[in-house]
């Protein structure tokens, strides 16, 4: 590939591919021999290989076709193919038959992101597409972070005219708010700058842009026929403010609220819609009471508070939903009393039975009993 000095290749993504080629439109009479470079996802047409400065792009963003024509041409190498993009429809001839097939591979390439498989190329040419793909896909994902966070201090520097909308909302947002201003600045499509979008009136409304791209050094340029440096957007926006003599004036964003609640209502004397004033003197609800709990719950609280085990372990393995009145065991016999080497006291000595007594006194009174019954 021949490289030329002087292109300003800050102002164009890397050059993949480029050579000569025969273009003509369905509004072309006859085709004209130009020099073609694929940069990013775009084909820039130049007059001349030496030229700096290209005429005309196209875009490849989307879905594209690319087929070939063998219809027959006076130059009996030349090779056609048709390209047809979302925004217009091309028919190119290539010097010869391999020109054709590389210039399909290096455009699906970069549109699909991906290599394509029916083509009639030499291995190392298929690997020069795959490394194409893989610098395309590198430089999406730079355009696109550096698209989705802008400097910060970029960001506290944009004028008020400064506008987050696409070409067609700036154009409706201009022709709803024309009598506050008829210039905004936005977002390119690409994200990489940023859009100047115009209104102004001649027989009905007329709306143009134009591109501002960033430099390098944070400087931007107007891309014009003679491009305008700007150090900042804010003398993009006064350029185009004083350039015009006053003519294009910038639309402000507007941040205004109210102060007041208001809504629509109807009239209860007549029925018509009214704008009505909220209450403002109503009172919020405070915290409800807790609900009272169910009767067998408030049960097992009771009983709950009333014990008060040695032993917490204990009294979560004795732990019943629903627990049942305490009933104490009929007297031992005598001869299980005798039998009887060891007394076990209860681990709960607060306990009080229904006549008021502790269990101990109850064990003493049994065995008592056991004696006069012997």
């Amino acid at each position: 590939m021949n490289r030329r000095q002087g292109r300003p290749f800050s102002m164009m993504p890397h050059c993949y591919y480029e050579g000569y080629l025969e273009k003509r439109s369905f509004k072309d009479k006859k085709s004209r021999r130009l020099w073609t470079c694929l940069c990013g996802n775009r084909l820039y047409f130049f007059n001349d290989k030496r030229d700096t400065d290209y005429i005309e792009k196209m875009d490849l963003t989307g879905p594209i076709t690319i087929t070939d024509d063998n219809t027959v041409d006076c130059n009996l190498d030349a090779a056609k193919l048709n390209l047809q993009t979302k925004d217009s429809d091309i028919k190119f001839s290539a010097p010869n038959a391999e020109a054709r097939e590389l210039w399909k591979g290096f455009i699906q390439s970069v549109s699909e992101l991906s290599v394509p498989s029916m083509l009639n190329l030499l291995p190392g040419q298929m690997l020069m597409l795959e490394e194409v793909v893989k610098k395309e896909k590198e430089r999406l994902r730079n355009v696109q972070q550096s698209s989705l966070s802008i400097d910060v201090e970029l960001a506290k520097e944009m004028p008020d005219c400064f506008h987050p909308v696409s070409r067609t909302e700036a154009e409706l947002l201009l022709e709803r708010q024309f009598t506050r201003g008829n210039l905004l600045l936005r977002p390119n499509r690409n994200g990489t700058g940023f859009a100047v979008s115009t209104r102004e009136e001649m027989n009905g409304p007329i709306f143009k842009h134009y591109l501002v791209s960033r430099k390098q050094d944070n400087s931007f340029t107007i891309e014009v026929d003679t491009p305008v440096a700007c150090a900042s957007l804010h003398d993009v926006v006064v350029y185009f403010s004083e350039a015009t003599e006053g003519a294009l004036m910038p639309l402000a964003r507007e941040e205004t609220y109210e102060q007041n609640i208001s809504y629509i209502g109807l009239d209860n004397e007549n029925g018509e819609k009214m704008v009505r004033g909220a209450s403002m003197h109503l009172t919020l609800p405070t915290q409800q009471p807790k609900p009272a709990l169910p009767s067998e719950d408030r049960e097992e609280n009771v009983y709950m508070n009333n014990s008060q085990p040695e032993s917490k372990t204990a009294e979560k393995s004795q732990k019943t939903p629903t627990p049942a009145p305490r009933k104490f065991p009929p007297p031992p016999s005598p001869a299980a009393a005798n039998r009887s080497t060891h007394t076990t006291e209860p681990r709960c000595k607060t306990h009080l039975d229904n006549h008021g007594q502790t269990i101990s006194e109850l064990r003493l009174r049994f065995e008592k009993k056991a004696k006069c019954a012997d």
